[in-house]
């Protein structure tokens, strides 16, 4: 029977130093995340201390970026050339940093722009539909879409397909920009809309992105976790690991 002391380890082995069930084991090499193993004399897998570490990695990493990246970084890991892996890992941190910086900025708009005062209005701070979409950077067919799903509600014209968006609208619309682009999905922009729009309901929406923003900071960690069992993986000596 292998053992610790005997240099390899049962399936049961690795499954209680990495976190993982028997079968989570069994369908990680399966999938790749663990290299290849070798049999015992009796028939029974011999896992080594490379197996453990790349169980443990792929634990942080799946947490940080989620399963299907995660299977691909380790894939990668295990190819002769490591520079597959720090490129898919290099992305991982990016797309984590872009989450941050948009998250940033969706708190500013809704701390900010839904706080604006909206007095003494005038008919010359309309705005087109051509005139905002050019002005955030959408075209269109982007505000008409948004309209469409009951997110902003702009004037009608003179004609039928014009539109009059009043400063009121013009704030919502930029709420809705800065709040796709942090990853809300329209279902939740709906219901989320009505709640800016009401200032006693604000503070809800700013306890949820502290929340999102926590979330950030937990995959973040995850991420570091993972990249240090990679490191180990590329920097021990072939010999320490089998």
């Amino acid at each position: 029977m292998e053992s610790r002391n005997s240099g390899s380890f049962r399936t049961a082995d690795v499954a209680r130093r990495s976190g993982y069930s028997v079968q989570q084991i069994r369908n990680l090499e399966r999938d790749g995340v663990l290299p290849p193993t070798t049999r015992s004399e009796t028939g029974y897998r011999a896992y080594r201390e490379v197996h453990v570490v790349s169980a443990r990695a792929y634990r942080a990493l799946a947490a940080g970026v989620g399963p299907v990246d995660a299977k691909a970084i380790m894939r990668a890991a295990h190819c002769d050339s490591p520079a597959a892996m720090l490129e898919l890992v290099d992305a991982a941190h990016a797309a984590l940093h872009a989450e941050r910086r948009d998250l940033a900025a969706t708190r500013a708009a809704v701390r900010h722009i839904s706080d604006e005062p909206i007095t003494d209005v005038r008919q010359s701070d309309s705005m087109t539909i051509s005139e905002l979409a050019d002005a955030i950077g959408v075209r269109p067919s982007t505000l008409r879409h948004w309209e469409a799903m009951g997110l902003s509600s702009p004037q009608r014209g003179d004609t039928r397909d014009a539109r009059i968006y009043t400063p009121a609208d013009v704030r919502d619309v930029r709420i809705v920009y800065q709040l796709r682009r942090a990853g809300y999905g329209i279902p939740a922009l709906r219901a989320l809309m009505p709640e800016l729009r009401d200032t006693s309901r604000r503070q809800d929406v700013l306890t949820r992105l502290a929340a999102r923003d926590h979330a950030i900071e937990s995959r973040s960690r995850a991420l570091l976790a993972g990249a240090a069992e990679l490191d180990a993986l590329l920097t021990r000596p072939r010999t320490a690991m089998t």
